[in-house]
């Protein structure tokens, strides 16, 4: 009898799993054929409202759809019972990244106290939100700071960022920009690093700064405080 019931049991999960892909075809075939400009679809599944389906594209794009394709929106999936943001949530989760992963070699590191936590931090010499991040930072202590320049605001952006890196001491020269408004002075160097930061950030789409990243690969786009950021390294898993 047991045997029976785990045959039945195959038998509907086979089922469903080809219902899924079934549905997942019919969605991508008439995507595709009614909107020719639509980018690549990346995945099709199903959303937890009933007769909905998540489409996503450019790896972390995410749009949504009826079982049959005959319909496509763009926005925030709110479960409104338990308060949640699903499509935030789940970009979150998609453009997460492994720490260890970050081209650490591109960036100079500030160490305060113990510096057992971890973060990373990609920002503009230029951009005004980085210098109040960089000014409530000064209250975070026992943290490794990995800082990659990453001139994208303005036309001297990136002669700003060449002084910083280029400069003896990269970090004093960065502080002194961002905490007490003092330019670095002029300096020349091999600067290939500020290209290979702005590649990175094309790839793993960093679009604004300052964008954070910590030790759990969490990322969080925007400045913010001195609390939230103890919050978020409490948080991390240690690497």
């Amino acid at each position: 009898m047991k045997s029976l019931k785990l045959v039945a049991l195959l038998g509907l999960l086979a089922c469903s799993l080809g219902s899924a892909l079934a549905q997942e075809a019919t969605i991508r075939k008439n995507l595709a054929e009614r909107l020719p400009a639509f980018s690549k679809i990346d995945e099709v599944s199903k959303t937890p409202m009933n007769g909905l389906y998540e489409v996503r594209v450019n790896d972390s794009d995410i749009f949504y759809t009826d079982a049959e394709g005959n319909f496509l929106l763009q926005g925030n999936l709110i479960d409104v019972r338990a308060k949640r943001n699903l499509t935030e949530e789940r970009v979150e989760k998609l453009s997460a990244i492994d720490f260890e992963t970050l081209p650490f070699k591109d960036a100079f590191t500030v160490v305060r106290g113990n510096g057992k936590r971890k973060m990373a931090v990609f920002e503009d010499p230029n951009c005004g939100y980085c210098k109040r991040f960089e000014r409530d930072l000064q209250k975070v202590s026992d943290v490794t700071i990995h800082m990659f320049l990453f001139p994208i605001l303005s036309a001297d952006s990136s002669d700003k960022a060449r002084n910083i890196w280029c400069a003896k001491d990269k970090a004093k020269a960065w502080a002194d920009l961002m905490v007490r408004d003092q330019p670095a002075a002029k300096a020349s160097c091999d600067t290939a690093v500020l290209e290979r930061n702005l590649d990175f950030g094309r790839k793993h789409k960093i679009t604004g700064t300052p964008t954070i990243f910590f030790a759990d690969g969490s990322r969080v786009p925007g400045a913010i405080n001195a609390q939230q950021v103890e919050k978020l390294l409490s948080g991390a898993k240690a690497q």
